[in-house]
């Protein structure tokens, strides 16, 4: 076995290095702490992408609540209240008409940014 092992260090000389019990031990470490154990690098960047993507959710759920405070806060005056049930619910006084636009181009806007989607 040892002379095996003279032949090839003879031949490749980086094999004397890694032949080295400590470089053996260093390596094994390294494989063991960049892949097996339990905080190895491939968790931490999976750890480290959902993090950014909660901090993300946690940024558009601030934006969508300022809005929504907004809002609330506009509907508190009862003209905006009644402008938004107009808009939005098509409601009128008894004394009102409704005529509802639909052209046709806002259609297909809507259909292709459904399709986008």
């Amino acid at each position: 076995m040892k002379k095996w092992y003279q032949n090839l260090t003879a031949n490749y000389p980086f094999l004397k290095f890694l032949g080295n019990r400590y470089t053996l031990v260093l390596i094994f470490f390294i494989v063991w702490m960049l892949f097996l154990d339990n905080q190895s690098l491939w968790d931490q960047r999976s750890l480290n992408k959902q993090i950014n993507e909660l901090e993300d959710n946690k940024k558009y759920y601030k934006e969508e609540i300022a809005k929504d405070e907004q809002s609330i806060k506009n509907l508190k005056n009862p003209d905006q209240t009644e402008k938004y049930a107009r808009e939005k619910y098509y409601m009128k006084k008894d004394s009102e008409d409704i005529y509802i636009i639909d052209i046709e181009d806002d259609r297909i806007k809507d259909s292709i940014a459904a399709a986008k989607q």
